[in-house]
C-alpha cells in the first residue's frame, strides 16, 4: 500500500473540507498528539483519523476548519508516534502516510483503526472515546457495555471452537464403532459359518451312528429269529435244563432289542420288525 504522497490524498482533501468531527482530529505537531488521543479513536466505533500539520482556524461562516502549514515527517517524528501507541494498553495499531512531499509543508496521516480489543486506556488508566469532534471519558456503563460485548464475543468464539472440536470427536467416535461394527459383524459371519460347518459334522457322525445301530439291530433280530427256530427244532429233544437256557438267552437278547429300540432314533419300518419276534 502507498505511504507517501507528494501531494494532498484526496481522502486527506475530503477530512479538511469539513470541520473537526468525530472521526477527524486536527493537530500542528507530533507533540501535541497525546495517548489519550489514540485511545479515543480506538474505543470509538468507527475509529479515526489524526491530521498533523494542520492548523485551525475560523472561516468566515463561523466553522472551524484546517489548513496546512506543515510539520517535521522524519524518522524521530514516526518513532513518537509509536511509543504513544505502545504505551496504551492493550498497544493500538497505526497507520502512518506522509502526503503533500512536493510543497514545503509535508504533513503527517494518521488512520486509527477500531480495536478488536476495546477498552483502551492510557498507561495512565484514562479511558476516552471521541463524540462530536472531542474527546471525552468513558461513563461507567459505556465501560461495562464494552467488557460485555467483548466477553460475548470472545465466549462466542470459544463455543464455536469447543463445537467444532466436539463435532471433530464425533466424527472420530462414529467412525471408530463404524469399524467396531464392521469387525463384529465378521467374526459373527465367520462364527456362524463355523457352527453350520460343526452342525454338519454332527450330523454326518450321527447319520453313521444310526446306520450302525441300525446294522446292529438287524443282526440282532436275525440272531433272536435264529434261536427261535432253534428253540422251536430242539425243545422236544432236550431236557429241562437245556430248554431253560435257551429261554434265558432268547429273554435277554429280547431286552438287549429293547435298550436299542429305546436310544436309537430308527425308521418305523425296522422298529416294526419286533413283531417277527413275538
Amino acid at each position: 500500500m502507498k505511504r507517501e504522497f507528494r501531494r494532498l490524498s484526496r481522502r486527506t482533501q475530503q477530512l479538511l473540507a469539513a470541520p473537526e468531527g468525530v472521526n477527524v482530529d486536527f493537530k500542528r505537531e507530533v507533540q501535541a498528539v497525546r495517548s489519550a488521543d489514540l485511545v479515543a479513536f480506538a474505543n470509538a466505533p468507527l475509529g479515526g483519523t489524526l491530521l498533523i500539520g494542520i492548523d485551525e482556524y475560523t472561516s468566515p461562516d463561523g466553522v472551524q476548519r484546517g489548513r496546512v502549514v506543515g510539520c517535521d515527517v522524519d524518522d524521530r517524528a514516526r518513532l513518537l508516534l509509536v511509543n504513544k501507541a505502545t504505551e496504551c494498553i492493550p498497544n493500538i495499531e497505526l497507520k502512518i502516510y506522509t502526503e503533500n512531499l512536493s510543497k514545503s509543508h509535508p504533513i503527517l496521516r494518521i488512520e486509527i483503526p477500531s480495536g478488536h480489543l476495546k477498552p483502551y486506556c492510557t498507561h495512565g488508566g484514562e479511558y476516552r472515546i471521541r463524540t462530536d469532534g472531542r474527546n471525552r471519558a468513558l461513563l461507567p456503563e459505556e465501560l461495562l457495555a464494552i467488557y460485555m460485548d467483548r466477553e460475548g464475543e470472545q465466549f462466542l468464539s470459544r463455543f464455536r471452537d469447543a463445537v467444532f472440536q466436539l463435532e471433530h470427536q464425533v466424527e472420530g467416535v462414529n467412525y471408530s464403532l463404524s469399524k467396531g461394527i464392521l469387525a463384529v459383524s465378521q467374526h459373527l459371519e465367520d462364527l456362524d459359518d463355523q457352527l453350520r460347518h460343526t452342525l454338519h459334522r454332527i450330523e454326518q457322525l450321527t447319520d453313521s451312528n444310526k446306520k450302525r445301530s441300525r446294522n446292529l439291530l438287524q443282526a440282532l433280530r436275525e440272531s433272536q429269529r435264529s434261536i427261535v427256530q432253534l428253540e422251536e427244532v430242539v425243545t422236544p429233544r432236550v431236557d429241562s435244563l437245556s430248554s431253560s437256557l435257551l429261554e434265558d438267552i432268547e429273554h435277554k437278547l429280547g431286552m438287549l432289542l429293547d435298550l436299542i429300540d429305546t436310544e436309537s432314533d430308527l425308521p418305523d419300518s425296522i422298529q416294526n420288525g419286533e413283531g417277527h419276534r413275538q
